[in-house]
């Protein structure tokens, strides 16, 4: 589509903000934007301060790093889940993936990434400080065991050896999920029924 061809420049601001979004091209912008501008004043506004809501608003879990709309989330605070076992995964997406399978009642730590040099992602620039010292502290609880439910790729796999060469030596269990989940694959993207027998089934994470 040739932007220059948009009758109004309001329009034109509109689809380019909208194209910043994944996965979002030119015809798909021009939907939505048409589409929003098709709704009622109220709708308009609601949906634009459920966005600006989303910055101001949401939080990032201080134990955890999970959104939350407090600074501690609604998992590391409830007295109901097992409080000794942490499940750690590459983001948000697949805390919700693992809690719909409703088979895990632990908790969780999310890295926000996995090591990558190639896209110029290193150790510093993911949580697993903050996780190293929620094991070695007991932070918010005791930890008495470690999933690593990171994704079956090159650098899943080197990100969960890193965490496990860190652990070396500390008295905590280390797992990592049944191989149901397909090699390559993210945990977002598998079924429930594979996800939640991967984690039942979870096996002892090889130390070199």
């Amino acid at each position: 589509m040739n932007q220059n061809s948009l009758p109004s420049v309001v329009l034109d601001e509109a689809v380019r903000q909208l194209k910043r979004l994944p996965g979002v091209g030119s015809r798909s912008a021009l939907r939505y934007a048409l589409h929003l501008q098709r709704c009622s004043e109220v709708e308009v506004r609601d949906f634009a301060e459920a966005v600006l809501h989303l910055k101001t608003q949401l939080h990032e879990c201080r134990y955890c790093h999970s959104i939350s709309d407090t600074e501690v989330c609604p998992i590391c605070s409830s007295p109901k889940r097992q409080r000794g076992i942490v499940c750690v995964v590459e983001n948000i997406q697949e805390v919700m993936a693992i809690e719909n399978t409703q088979q895990y009642r632990g908790l969780y730590h999310v890295l926000g990434g996995v090591i990558s040099p190639v896209d110029g992602i290193g150790v510093g620039d993911l949580h697993i400080a903050s996780l190293l010292q929620r094991v070695r502290e007991g932070i918010p609880d005791p930890i008495e065991e470690v999933i690593l439910a990171l994704p079956t790729t090159m650098e899943g796999d080197t990100t969960s050896y890193y965490i496990n060469k860190q652990l070396e030596g500390l008295p905590v269990k280390l797992t990592t999920l049944a191989r149901g989940v397909a090699v390559g694959d993210n945990l977002e993207y598998a079924d429930e029924v594979t996800l939640g027998r991967s984690i039942v089934n979870r096996i002892p994470f090889g130390r070199n």
